[in-house]
């Protein structure tokens, strides 16, 4: 990783590389060195589309726009034009965290006031911190979001989440715990319920159109 970093010259204005709690506290410290208006996450060997930093870049010309989110691809981590599942997002409802929606957090950008205002991620959860956190952004603070139909990141499989069927009933503790946590009323029944069958259409689907990786 540092390798490439430091390939990348002048693009890359500052690097730390040193011990953390995690991948969430890794993530804080990045959020507190950021500069910029807007902020964006994404995980090492994914991708942003072609195209899609200038239409993030429109999208928040609106200056009543505080975050913008769109749609994900997993693909095999040996080729990765190679579709796994399509992550087809949607506007959010009021309630949806309960029923398992969230949007892909790669593609999720924030301006860096709505951080300032709302806070990090919380290192209590260890595996769902970013759902936790989006929670807060969509059903406590009611942000003003835009989803922008269309593949966003391709994403490798292979992530800490769906590495293994353990970490997949940990993250689905971590929600539960989550929405009670915020006083939002679901079930076990209910949240996975629901995302077995929005995770199964998932390798059923594929995008209407991707474009190609440059």
């Amino acid at each position: 990783t540092l390798e490439r970093v430091h390939e990348a010259g002048d693009v890359v204005t500052r690097v730390v590389s040193e011990p953390d709690n995690g991948l969430y506290h890794a993530m804080n410290k990045g959020i507190g060195l950021a500069s910029g208006e807007i902020v964006g996450l994404i995980n090492a060997d994914d991708m942003y589309c072609p195209g899609v930093l200038a239409r993030v870049a429109e999208t928040f010309s609106d200056p009543d726009i505080e975050a913008c989110y769109g749609d994900l691809c997993y693909v095999k981590a040996n080729d990765t034009d190679a579709i796994v599942r399509y992550w087809r997002s949607s506007p959010f409802r009021s309630g949806a965290f309960a029923s398992g929606w969230a949007p892909p957090h790669p593609t999720l950008f924030l301006r860096k006031s709505v951080y300032d205002r709302v806070g990090g991620f919380d290192l209590d959860y260890r595996i769902a911190a970013d759902v936790e956190f989006m929670i807060r952004l969509f059903e406590i603070h009611r942000i003003r979001a835009h989803y922008l139909p269309g593949v966003m990141v391709r994403m490798r499989m292979g992530g800490t989440t769906n590495r293994s069927l353990s970490n997949i009933v940990k993250q689905n503790r971590e929600i539960l715990r989550a929405l009670a946590q915020h006083q939002l009323p679901s079930s076990t029944v209910r949240l996975v319920g629901a995302k077995l069958i929005s995770r199964g259409l998932q390798f059923l689907q594929r995008p209407p159109q991707i474009t190609a990786r440059k």
